[in-house]
């Protein structure tokens, strides 16, 4: 299954994944994954939103136990980001159908689509919008950067654009969902684990800082008489620096536009994204609000007019605690010890939809901590042991 999926939306001069929703790569690995649902036999649908689901038993059943994750990258990301924990879902089927495990309630695999936000600028569209935290009117406001609407592109896909919004029926359907994902940092490499546990998702934000000044001649004009928003800019990268340094959280500016984006113009636009993260709501707060602060201080001085917009914003996870103990007693018994529990700073549909249903995650072993990259890595010993880890834990939610 690994070596099928690799070559879908590779990128052959960076070696990474551009795996955007709704284009062709996207479509290829929607095709993969029904491929794979059929050839076990399972009940293969597409919901309202453009999820996928694989079923074991009777959807309409109840109290489903569910696993899965994403399939779509960030632009030039890893092989390993949602990908493993689709491939692993379909694996540790396999395995449970190994062992000859009889099934209590409906298993289905899941990929949710537009996880990571790539195209549209928002992250977890597809489970947003299941669970209500997106509406319909917002989604269709969205537009990538050529200014194609997500109803366009939906459409272009061969998908009906006008069902999209909330599916409260099929979440009532869910009893569990566990998300499995390779670890996005370094914490089960140095404690020498192979797999571990989520305990939460830190509140994470999207901001989006329009700098106005006034395009001019690069060459012509005194440094005296620019009014250059790439200076603020700049300036305001720095301050993200220092002020999620102090408060120990994170600070990114990782996506830049500038207009006109002439090597001999003096812009009229810069605008930057950040991206922050912090271990509770009142440390990201903090951040945010000085970064915003040094932001407008820097923009009074430069003459630069400036807008701030907070395009999205996801409180503290905290995992269901009763279906994480499960969890950790499944796997406690069947390895032998106590699986380490780890806090992350990255989003994922089970954090969405745990607003909804009861969600966990488990995390395989990155040894070198680096993700949303090509040099993301999971050594395949240890993703078998996720794979087995998995089927452990949907044995014992789902299995008589």
């Amino acid at each position: 299954m690994w070596n099928e999926l690799a070559p879908i939306g590779r990128n052959a001069d960076s070696g990474g994944y551009r795996r955007y929703a709704w284009t062709e790569a996207d479509r290829d690995c929607r095709a993969w994954f029904r491929a794979e649902a059929e050839k076990r036999g399972l009940a293969y649908e597409t919901d309202r939103n453009g999820n996928q689901w694989a079923w074991l038993g009777d959807p309409e059943a109840g109290d489903a136990v569910v696993t899965g994750s994403h399939l779509d990258s960030v632009p030039d990301g890893g092989a390993f980001d949602g990908p493993l924990g689709v491939v692993s879902a379909f694996a540790a089927l396999d395995e449970l159908r190994a062992r000859g495990a009889s099934f209590a309630k409906p298993l289905a695999i899941g990929n949710f689509g537009d996880e990571e936000g790539a195209r549209f600028g928002l992250a977890c569209v597809g489970s947003r919008l299941t669970a209500g935290q997106l509406t319909r009117e917002k989604a269709y406001e969205l537009r990538d950067a050529d200014g194609i609407s997500l109803p366009q592109a939906m459409e272009a896909a061969g998908y009906d654009p006008e069902t999209i919004g909330p599916d409260p029926e099929r979440l009532a359907r869910i009893g569990a969902f566990v998300e499995l994902h390779v670890e996005q940092g370094r914490a089960l490499d140095l404690s020498g684990d192979r797999v571990g546990l989520a305990s939460a998702i830190w509140p994470h934000g999207r901001w989006r800082f329009d700098f106005h000044g006034e395009a001019n001649h690069a060459g012509t004009t005194r440094l005296v008489d620019r009014r250059d928003p790439m200076l603020t800019y700049a300036q305001t990268v720095l301050a993200a620096r220092e002020e999620a340094r102090l408060a120990g959280a994170v600070a990114t500016f990782g996506k830049i536009a500038v207009e006109p984006n002439g090597v001999n113009a003096i812009p009229s636009l810069v605008r930057g994204w950040l991206d922050s993260r912090a271990a509770d709501q009142a440390t990201l707060d903090t951040v945010v609000t000085a970064i915003e602060k040094a932001a407008q201080e820097r923009a009074e001085r430069d003459g630069i007019d400036l807008r701030i917009v907070r395009e999205s914003f996801t409180p503290v996870v905290e995992f269901e605690h009763a279906l994480r103990d499960e969890l950790a007693r499944i796997l406690g018994a069947s390895q032998g010890r106590d699986v380490p529990v780890l806090g992350t700073g990255a989003g994922h549909d089970a954090g969405i939809l745990s607003g909804s249903i009861p969600t966990a995650m488990l995390f395989v072993r990155n040894p070198t901590g680096v993700s949303h990259s090509p040099a993301e890595f999971a050594a395949e010993d240890d993703c078998v042991a996720g794979v087995l880890a998995l089927a452990d834990v949907l044995e014992g939610l789902a299995c008589r």
